[in-house]
C-alpha cells in the first residue's frame, strides 16, 4: 500500500471511521498593492481554533452542530521571503453584504473583513474580486472525507494530516503543502499557489512543517 494511503488509514482508525482506501521583510507594513510573488492559502481546523480562541469570543462558528471542518483562514500574498500586509491600495473596502456573503468560507463575516484589510488589499484586486478568488481557491482543494466524520478528540502525528491532503489531492506535492501547530494542536494546513491558483513550491520561510507526533485534533462540532 502507498505510504500516503497508510497515513490516511491511520487517521481513519484513530477516528473510528471505516472508509475505502484511496528577500523582503516579513514585518513590513503598507507596501504597494499587487507587489508579491505567490499566494499562501491557510486552512484552519475550526474546532481547534475554537478551543484556542473562538470559544472565549463566543464565536457562532464554534456552536455545537455546525459541522465545520476546515475554514479559510486566509489567502495571503507572499514574497519568496516574507510577506506584505496592510498594503496601500485605491480599492474600496467591501460592503457588509460582501463580507457576510463570505462567512461560509472564512467562518464569519468579521474574519472575512479582517483578511481583506490585512492581506486582500495587497492582492491589487478589488474586494469583490479578491473574495471571488479566495472562494475559488478554497473550492479547488478537496477535504478528505474522513475529516467531517471525526467525532472524538484525537492525538495524531502532524504528517498524517498532510498525508490526508496529499492523498485527496493527487495534484499536490509535498513541498507545496505544510502543516502548522499551535499549543500542541493542529493549527493549519497551508497550500502554496501561483497567482493563477496553480500549486507551486512554498518559499523556504513557509515550509516549516509541524513535527509533533501527538498533535491534538478536536472533534468536529
Amino acid at each position: 500500500m502507498h505510504k500516503l494511503g497508510l497515513w490516511v488509514a491511520a487517521l481513519c482508525l484513530l477516528a473510528g471511521v471505516s472508509v475505502g482506501m484511496s528577500a523582503k521583510s516579513a514585518a513590513a507594513d503598507g507596501e504597494p498593492a499587487g507587489d508579491f510573488d505567490y499566494y499562501v492559502m491557510a486552512l484552519s481546523w475550526s474546532s481547534n481554533w475554537c478551543a484556542l480562541e473562538g470559544d472565549q469570543r463566543r464565536d457562532p462558528q464554534c456552536a455545537p452542530g455546525t459541522g465545520t471542518t476546515f475554514v479559510l483562514h486566509g489567502l495571503w500574498p507572499q514574497y519568496e521571503s516574507g510577506w506584505p500586509s496592510y498594503c496601500r491600495t485605491g480599492q474600496r473596502d467591501p460592503a457588509r453584504s460582501d463580507t457576510a456573503a463570505m462567512a461560509d468560507v472564512f467562518g464569519g463575516a468579521g474574519a472575512a473583513f479582517y483578511q481583506w484589510k490585512k492581506h486582500g488589499r495587497c492582492s491589487g484586486l478589488s474586494s469583490r474580486d479578491y473574495f471571488a478568488l479566495a472562494r475559488r481557491a478554497f473550492g479547488s482543494v478537496k477535504i478528505a472525507p474522513v475529516f467531517p466524520q471525526i467525532n472524538k478528540d484525537l492525538k495524531v502525528p502532524a504528517n498524517v494530516i498532510e498525508g490526508a491532503f496529499l492523498e485527496a489531492n493527487p495534484g499536490l506535492k509535498r513541498d507545496q503543502v505544510t502543516v502548522t501547530c499551535r499549543a500542541g494542536m493542529i493549527q493549519e494546513v497551508r497550500i502554496c499557489l501561483t497567482k493563477d491558483l496553480e500549486p507551486r513550491r512554498c518559499g523556504a520561510d513557509t515550509i516549516r512543517d509541524c513535527t509533533l507526533q501527538d498533535a491534538g485534533l478536536q472533534a468536529v462540532r
